[in-house]
């Protein structure tokens, strides 16, 4: 198998880099923080970039281009800490695209594409632990028209965006909608998360909403295979660059007259450090390229590469927090920042616990010795 990236890839590759060492310093991510965690002229500048428009077909002003396109530059973004939700975009994209009516995606497509709408999954209630299947959102039906009443935690700048794609039960089974923030009875509250980003709690009382697709828990698993697919590139870019500053530290920091990075111990942690990145590396690459798989093949793949994605973001994480002192928790050092970020991915679209159990369960046939 080819894992060489095309002439194509590798400029996209150097756009987004460029653009997170010149446009996203870690003095513009402190601002962006300290202001709420979202910034819109830096989602416009990624839509700028076109990367907004990746995975929108060019019918609808789209690139039209594909996932591995995506992990290129995700992981370029990963590398930036960069807060703004491009990985909402990739999934909003993904199910405009394969379950909305043509209608919708006229409406919605292009706007995603250049960057003027901002749609993102609002899906978590308190008490699913991660399970999709369950929703206490009801969902009404008149004639042709939807109302829902719906309570999401967790929504990624879900007071900035301009529609929610929420999902809700219709008639005893999961519906997929989509709801514009300032539809009547909709309401929001946001707040800062640990990693410096920005969520929201979104409130739905009768409020009007278009339905996407009545096959909603099947539309869901793919948009969260998506966004997982999407997060493991990320972490990628965020452990690369957290060993980087690792390594510099050890390379700067002296005791007994010498350099740290000369001690043998502290040289084999930072060898696990990095064989945990390239560990991770190889999983996210094999879930980008399970995107396109039947959906159980799919979704198994992509629990896999979530596991060791965890596994990698914890220990990396942690080993360089312990690499570092005490500096390596500090607000005004970024190393700290890295590993909150690494920390609060862990737990996104299923924890590692959550993930691993899904696997168990789909190898109890083979699992065993005696297989």
């Amino acid at each position: 198998m080819d894992f060489d990236f095309s002439d194509d890839q590798q400029h996209l590759r150097d756009a987004v880099t460029r653009w997170v060492d010149k446009g996203y310093t870690f003095d513009r991510r402190r601002a962006i923080t300290a202001a709420g965690g979202f910034d819109r002229a830096a989602y416009g500048e990624l839509a700028e970039l076109g990367l907004t428009a990746l995975l929108v077909p060019t019918e609808h002003d789209g690139m039209g281009l594909g996932f591995v396109d995506a992990m290129v530059a995700m992981e370029e973004l990963g590398r930036g800490l960069v807060l703004e939700p491009l990985a909402q975009a990739l999934m909003a994209t993904t199910v405009l695209t394969q379950h909305a009516s043509a209608d919708v995606q006229a409406q919605w497509l292009p706007r995603i594409a250049s960057g003027e709408a901002l749609v993102v999954l609002a899906h978590q209630e308190r008490g699913a632990r991660y399970k999709l299947e369950k929703c206490e959102s009801k969902a009404s039906s008149a004639l042709d028209s939807y109302t829902l009443t719906a309570t999401k935690n967790m929504v990624p700048v879900g007071d900035q965006a301009d529609a929610w794609i929420v999902p809700a039960m219709l008639d005893g089974t999961l519906a997929l909608f989509l709801v514009a923030r300032g539809a009547a009875g909709a309401s929001s509250a946001g707040h800062l998360c640990q990693d410096g980003s920005r969520a929201a709690n979104v409130t739905l009382v009768n409020t009007p909403a278009t339905l996407l697709t009545r096959d909603g828990l099947r539309a869901l698993q793919q948009a969260i295979d998506v966004g997982t697919a999407a997060l493991c590139a990320q972490a990628v870019g965020v452990m690369d660059k957290t060993i980087a500053l690792t390594a510099e530290y050890l390379n700067t920091r002296k005791q007994f007259g010498v350099a740290i990075a000369s001690f043998q111990a502290l040289r084999h942690r930072l060898a696990d450090v990095k064989m945990q990145l390239e560990l991770a590396r190889s999983m996210s690459y094999y879930a980008t390229l399970k995107l396109n798989a039947p959906d159980a093949e799919r979704s198994m793949a992509l629990s896999r590469a979530k596991v060791q994605l965890g596994q990698s973001m914890r220990f990396v994480g942690q080993q360089s927090v312990q690499l570092h002192g005490g500096i390596g928790v500090t607000d005004e050092y970024i190393g700290s920042h890295y590993f909150k970020t690494l920390t609060q991915m862990e737990m996104t679209f299923g924890d590692t616990l959550h993930h691993l159990g899904k696997v168990s369960e789909g190898m109890q046939e083979t699992a065993g010795v005696f297989a």
